[in-house]
């Protein structure tokens, strides 16, 4: 399962209502010093093999090597001085490099 934040699924809404498409797609990719980076795209369609959930009006896809992975992840969309985007509160982490972009499960 994946939550999603009012704050987040705000923001994604005020971006599907400008772009459109169905949902986000939350996936990991291989990268950085510690492995794993995550990896948000906006979904026009879904792909097979794809996993789809909604949480909080969002529709959330997920493909079926990525799942594991982010099973049980939060989404938050947060504000720090003038920077702003996407966290993902992961369960499933062990640590993350220290730059911050990558992670390892």
């Amino acid at each position: 399962m994946i939550t999603v934040t009012d704050t987040a699924a705000k923001k994604i809404q005020s971006n599907l209502n400008k772009r459109g498409g169905i949902g986000i797609r939350i996936g990991v990719r291989t990268t950085g010093c510690s492995g794993l980076a995550y990896v948000l795209e906006y979904v026009d369609q879904l792909q097979p093999g794809d996993v789809a959930m909604a949480d909080n009006y969002t529709t959330v896809v997920v493909d079926k090597k990525s799942l594991p992975i982010v099973d049980g992840i939060t989404v938050d969309y947060v504000r720090q001085g003038l920077n702003e985007g996407f966290e993902f509160i992961n369960p499933n982490e062990r640590d993350r490099c220290g730059c911050g972009e990558s992670f390892r499960v």
